[in-house]
Formats: structure tokens, sequence, C-alpha cells
């Protein structure tokens, strides 16, 4: 009778101690070239030419957000690929915006509204309203 209330003991414990056995894990390497080599390697891959970040932002949906001087917060995804604008007000109203030719900066309209700008700064224009000069904030 003990040898067999000893047995699931025996067992337990020699499953312990083979899943403790194994390979000691690799230390990477601290100091040297190697360590060296690797901060080139990965600022490296991290680069893009100006044409590869032209090509990237032409070929996505790039999300800005803008606070206006009327205190309209306006959310606005520039869909580059299709040459359109949705913004959507404080409100969750949406409307779509087609691209035109701008001598600098963007520039959206359409049905009476109308998004222009350069850099961090536009003019957002809505149906029978004045419009109002907004900062990109995101």
């Amino acid at each position: 009778m003990p040898t067999r209330t000893l047995w699931p003991t025996v067992a337990v414990s020699a499953l312990v101690l083979l899943s403790a056995c194994g390979q000691e894990p690799r230390e990477a390497p601290t100091d040297g070239d190697a360590v060296r080599q690797r901060a080139i390697d990965a600022q490296t891959a991290r680069r893009r030419t100006g044409a590869e970040l032209q090509d990237r932002a032409l070929n996505r949906v790039i999300h800005a957000v803008y606070l206006c001087n009327n205190s309209e917060r306006l959310s606005v995804d520039f869909d580059n690929p299709r040459q359109m604008a949705t913004v959507r007000n404080s409100n969750g109203e949406a409307v779509d915006l087609y691209q035109e030719r701008a001598a600098d900066g963007i520039w959206y309209r359409a049905s009476g509204y109308e998004l222009r700008g350069k850099g961090v700064m536009a003019t957002w224009s809505a149906a029978n309203r004045e419009p109002t000069e907004c900062r990109a904030v995101d």
C-alpha cells in the first residue's frame, strides 16, 4: 500500500525536474561590433527615400483632426487614391469632398462645402455659413 501512494509523488517530481532541463538562454551581446552592427542595421531599415515617402502618402488614407475658430472640430480622412476627403463635424455629420487642383496646399470641395489649406492651417466653408479658420491638431 505505501508504494501506491508514493508513486504519484515520484512521477510529479520527475516531471518537474525534467521540465527544468533544457538549453540555457543565449545572451545577446551588449557591447562591441555586434551591437554596433545591429544598431546600424536597425537605422538603415527605417530610412526611406523621398520618393518612397511620397508614394506611401499618395497611396493611402491619411487622418487629420482640425480645431476651428468657431469651436467646431473636424475629423478628416484624406483618401488620396480616390482623390477625396471625408469631413465629419462635431455632430457626426459627414460630407464627401472631391480634390481640386491647388497651386499649393490642399483644396477639396463639393455641394457648397470647401476645405482649403496649407501646412497645418485650413479654411472650412460649409453651406450657408461663414468660412472659419482651422488648425490641424492631429
